[in-house]
């Protein structure tokens, strides 16, 4: 298709919707359904003592070393989880994404990515749970403050090297050859008063169909990606729309926002890890809050107040993305092509245009499209 020959008077396929609804039904379900999974693997190894008996086996095995039994610990519980929910993970992230033709992952290609997401939890999440119980055995009144503070700064970090480091493990990024393209992200930036490092291509045709653009990196790390599935299917005008729509984000410091209100709520939930504890050691006989067996008690604590946040998140998340839609209409003067740019993202991402109520107020992070699509619609010309 060239990119004279785009439909511009693009609308809503309700076939595509029809099936779009139907998939988010199962995707609710779904989730009620893994966080079920979840709570009850948690809680089945703080009660039936098999926390206890692990780390009574690794003690056996000559672990004697805090920083060894932390790591073992941690190691065998994530592999042990992986391995647990990798049913429902194939079923919704391979079975049914195929299912609906938003996945072109062979089976292969999905297995090497879970392996790879595995092995990356491994790493950061022994690496982080070796601080934190450091932190538990050296200031255990105090741990969930500077565990807070820890987990924050070390989020940042990932947030320069994630574009360098671990993007390339699953995606290619490449420069856009599209000099016209380049040349008019760069004058939106300029008028917005902010600079792009580099506009690139992201191969999200190698896993999917859908179509997604982004902001990734910090500092010197920055870029525009684009993924391949929207560049080759969306009009300059609608992908103007989008980048300036990210660029709003980037006008309204929602990073620092974010990282704000996720630090915030780092402390609320480790604060609750640190009553669960307080409680736990004597209820369940753990040698103390730096106790690795008392693991189960902190993931308990963390879900709760995650899952009872989520709302609030979700609401914040909302309001920024709004604002966003705001400030790209205001950067493009363009109403129609970001009309159509959420209107082709609904048909071709199979993405629920007008959910439920209490599932926007509940699960949603971005606005229902529906607005979305209303908002550039109703824009001035």
């Amino acid at each position: 298709m060239s990119r004279e020959s785009f439909d511009l008077d693009i609308r809503i396929d309700p076939e595509r919707q029809r099936v779009a609804k139907q998939r988010a039904r199962e995707g609710r379900r779904l989730m009620l359904l893994e966080l079920g999974v979840a709570a009850a693997l948690v809680l089945g190894f703080l009660a039936s003592g098999a926390s206890r008996r692990l780390k009574a086996a690794l003690l056996g095995a000559g672990l004697a070393s805090p920083w060894l039994l932390v790591g073992a610990y941690l190691g065998l519980v994530l592999v042990g989880y992986a391995l647990a929910m990798a049913p429902l993970g194939w079923w919704s992230g391979y079975v049914r994404a195929h299912h609906y033709g938003l996945s072109t992952q062979t089976l292969r290609l999905w297995l090497a990515d879970e392996a790879k997401s595995l092995a990356l939890s491994l790493v950061f999440g022994i690496a982080a749970g070796e601080v934190i119980y450091w932190l538990l055995r050296t200031y255990p009144d105090t741990w969930w403050i500077w565990g807070s503070t820890f987990l924050a700064a070390a989020s940042v970090l990932l947030g320069f090297v994630a574009p360098v480091l671990i993007l390339p493990l699953f995606n290619t990024l490449t420069p856009l050859d599209d000099e016209e393209l380049v040349a008019r992200i760069r004058r939106l930036a300029e008028r917005t008063g902010r600079r792009v490092a580099g506009v690139y291509t992201i191969d999200l045709s190698a896993r999917t169909t859908a179509a997604n653009a982004m902001f990734m990196g910090l500092g010197r790390t920055q870029r525009i990606a684009l993924g391949d599935t929207l560049y080759s299917q969306y009009t300059p005008d609608e992908i103007e729309t989008i980048v300036a729509h990210e660029l709003g984000h980037q006008v309204h410091h929602d990073l620092y926002q974010g990282l704000a209100l996720q630090t915030a709520l780092l402390v609320g939930a480790l604060y609750l890890a640190h009553l669960f504890l307080r409680w736990g050691v004597a209820r369940f006989g753990f040698a103390g809050p730096g106790d690795v067996a008392a693991l189960p008690l902190v993931a308990l604590a963390v879900g709760l107040f995650s899952l009872v946040t989520m709302p609030l998140a979700n609401a914040h998340s909302r309001w920024r993305e709004r604002l966003a839609d705001r400030f790209s209409l205001q950067a493009t003067g363009n109403g129609a092509a970001l009309a159509r740019a959420m209107t082709r993202l609904a048909n071709q991402n199979l993405s629920e245009i007008d959910p439920p109520r209490w599932a926007v107020w509940l699960l949603y992070s971005h606005p229902p499209l529906a607005e979305r699509i209303a908002l550039g619609s109703e824009a001035p010309a």
